[in-house]
């Protein structure tokens, strides 16, 4: 290995470890801006009902908040909701579960 060798793997180091912290640091703009959206869509107790949802099913309240962006992008959502509201605006975005039932003989 010659100097040209560890000096081109140092710069692609350097590069990759660049590339990290501003996808890093995207990822922290983008969860603040959400953050900051939930405070306009949500009262406190929703926000807190969402937060318990995240701790147990994080997918879940990914896909919540998501939805719940676009229907706030889109002006369905004009008002804040509160807790009683948005329960309601859980039952209708999660998909109905099917029971599987087995019969043995």
């Amino acid at each position: 290995m010659d100097a040209e060798d560890i000096k081109r793997r140092m710069m692609e180091e350097m590069q990759q470890q660049q590339q990290d912290e501003q996808q890093e640091a995207q990822e922290e703009y983008v969860q603040a801006q959400k953050k900051a959206l939930m405070r306009q869509i949500l009262t406190p107790n929703a926000r807190e009902r969402l937060g318990r949802i995240r701790v147990a099913q994080p997918r879940r309240a990914e896909m919540l908040e998501n939805q719940l962006i676009r229907l706030y992008q889109m002006g369905r959502i004009q008002e804040k909701l509160d807790d009683e509201q948005f329960q309601e605006v859980i039952k209708r975005l999660t998909p109905k579960k099917r029971d599987i039932n087995i019969r043995r003989k």
